[in-house]
């Protein structure tokens, strides 16, 4: 049983972490500018946190299956306390991860729109989209 608390326990931890990037996501894309590598960071950061809570989960149904006590823990009221908590937050969770996937998209729509302003004053290629130079941008010398 004390496998199974400290599962709770560390979910609760790692959601609260979770929480914590995903508002700082939130910050960076809502700014009028976004750091692209700082928003780099704390995706990864976030999916460290999500194989973390995958792995604790699974710890969890381990613990579980040992103690022969599942979810909602309704005869523990301190795992029913925990459990509920955790309910409580991935609810939050998924509401701010889908109002980062809206800021996101607009953020995507702003640089195509952006991208599109800019392409007809394009005037030279250099390099093909293979990142290849392409040949008409050779420059010859006379030695």
């Amino acid at each position: 049983m004390d496998k199974l608390l400290t599962a709770l326990d560390k979910m609760l931890e790692v959601l609260s972490n979770l929480a914590d990037v995903m508002m700082a996501e939130q910050q960076q894309l809502s700014a009028g500018q976004v750091n692209s590598s700082l928003l780099q960071r704390i995706t990864e950061d976030k999916s460290s946190l999500l194989a973390t809570l995958n792995f604790i989960e699974q710890l969890r149904r381990d613990a579980e299956k040992e103690a022969g006590l599942y979810s909602p823990y309704s005869l523990q009221p301190e795992m029913a306390r925990r459990w509920a908590a955790i309910q409580e937050q991935t609810v939050k969770l998924r509401d701010t991860n889908l109002h980062n996937g809206l800021l996101l998209n607009h953020q995507i729509g702003f640089t195509e729109q952006a991208l599109a302003v800019l392409k007809p004053h394009q005037t030279q290629k250099f390099y093909g989209p293979d990142g290849q130079a392409t040949s008409s941008s050779f420059i010859s010398r006379k030695v």
